[in-house]
């Protein structure tokens, strides 16, 4: 394959990948063909399996594809650091808070389907959100160090939970704009860690910039 086809190649696959995530957040996983798909991105079915070798691939490369996205989206963030542990948590909150709002059919697919990979893939997906809810933990107890260990962790799933719940906040016309709802996720999640550490939050880094906005 020479390098100039490379670029397409790629594309299509993550064009393959979007419309398989929406078709099985919309339909199940069940309720999607191969031919749906390959009309979703304008290529007869049987020319997807080019790129994959059906929808149990699809969904493997979609669901362990966003949990090392989200983990390698998360070490760049703490590795880059900032002026203070805060900082670093306003990082790890705006980069979640981007997976939310722009990637909801990937949170639906996750809920309905994880079940559904082979254990391989599925064991591997528990490892990488394992590694990324450990790395949030080791943030927010810097920010917080009274909670134990334990609270922290409790408080780190309990976030993500809320940020995860986009998918079921009404139609997008009901919300507020994005960049309006960003700020709002981003005040909601402080206030549960500044919560479980029974402190005020003062709303200092409330107003940090929130990537993609």
């Amino acid at each position: 394959m020479s390098n100039a086809q490379a670029p397409d190649r790629t594309s299509r696959r993550e064009q393959i990948l979007k419309e398989a995530a929406r078709l099985f957040a919309e339909r199940g996983f069940h309720g999607v063909g191969v031919d749906e798909i390959g009309a979703a991105v304008g290529i007869s079915g049987p020319g997807l399996y080019r790129h994959f070798a059906g929808k149990d691939a699809m969904l493997a490369e979609l669901l362990v594809g966003i949990s090392e996205r989200l983990l390698a989206g998360g070490r760049m963030r703490v590795a880059e650091g900032g002026e203070s542990p805060e900082a670093v948590l306003d990082a790890l909150i705006d980069g979640h808070i981007d997976f939310a709002l722009d990637d909801r059919p990937l949170i639906t697919v996750h809920d309905r389907e994880l079940d559904r990979l082979r254990e391989a893939d599925r064991k591997r997906v528990r490892q990488l959100q394992r590694q990324y809810v450990e790395l949030w933990v080791e943030v927010v107890r810097r920010v917080h160090p009274g909670p134990s260990e334990s609270q922290a962790r409790a408080a780190v799933h309990a976030v993500f939970g809320l940020l995860n719940s986009t998918p079921h906040l009404g139609r997008p016309g009901a919300l507020p704009g994005r960049t309006e709802m960003a700020e709002l996720l981003h005040r909601l999640a402080l206030g549960a860690f500044g919560a479980v550490a029974g402190e005020p939050v003062t709303g200092e880094s409330v107003g940090a910039g929130v990537p993609g906005a």
